[in-house]
């Protein structure tokens, strides 16, 4: 009972999240992280979820039949659009080797678009015995580092994240989490953080967070 307590909590966070950005840009634009990287599918793409069991069929915006093949970062996006009412929400996949300073480019370049920005991006996978891998002591500190970063809208913290041990812990969304110091550099002025959610349901840490750009 209590597993299910708290995917109720992050996905009651992940609502709360969306909903704010919907209330600030009625357009988004996502990005995640994915081995068919780097590719941007635009708003007519459709997916299912019928690989992960559940025939939930999802749009980026348009009408066009849904691919069965659709990364996970789009499905979710897809999801998260139709819930919280945006129109459209194309999605910038990285590849998971992306530097970060390539990440940070496309920050820089996605902040003169007027959209709300999604990011998606897990935590660790490997901190304790519920994890899909070994439990690593690292996973804690590294958890720890994003958490933070997030919360406080560290820009620095996020850009200092080591590609290789992000990768060894299970912190695929990396390249995704370094668009964020690009798109706050670019844009200026003062950024406030708020971290909605912070747990570790089943072995997998997971990060809700919003960063909004003060007037």
């Amino acid at each position: 009972m209590r597993a299910d307590a708290e995917t109720a909590r992050l996905r009651g966070a992940c609502s709360r999240a969306v909903s704010s950005l919907t209330e600030c840009a009625a357009e988004w634009v996502a990005v995640g992280v994915d081995r068919t990287g780097p590719v941007v599918l635009g708003p007519a793409t459709a997916g299912t979820f019928e690989g992960f069991g559940v025939d939930v069929r999802v749009t980026l915006g348009g009408t066009a039949a849904p691919d069965p093949e659709l990364p996970l970062p789009a499905l979710i996006t897809g999801l998260l659009r139709e819930q919280a009412g945006a129109r459209s929400a194309p999605v910038h996949l990285l590849a998971p080797d992306t530097p970060a300073e390539e990440s940070r480019r496309l920050g820089e370049s996605l902040a003169a678009e007027s959209v709300g920005l999604l990011v998606l991006a897990d935590g660790t996978n490997c901190s304790d015995e519920r994890s899909p891998h070994p439990p690593d002591e690292r996973a804690s500190g590294l958890d720890e580092q994003i958490r933070t970063a997030l919360a406080e809208v560290d820009t620095a913290q996020l850009q200092a994240l080591d590609p290789q041990l992000c990768a060894e812990l299970g912190v695929e969304g990396r390249a995704a989490l370094q668009v964020l110091p690009g798109v706050v550099a670019a844009s200026g002025g003062t950024w406030r953080g708020e971290l909605l959610y912070s747990a570790t349901p089943y072995g997998v840490s997971y990060h809700v967070a919003i960063w909004t750009r003060q007037p």
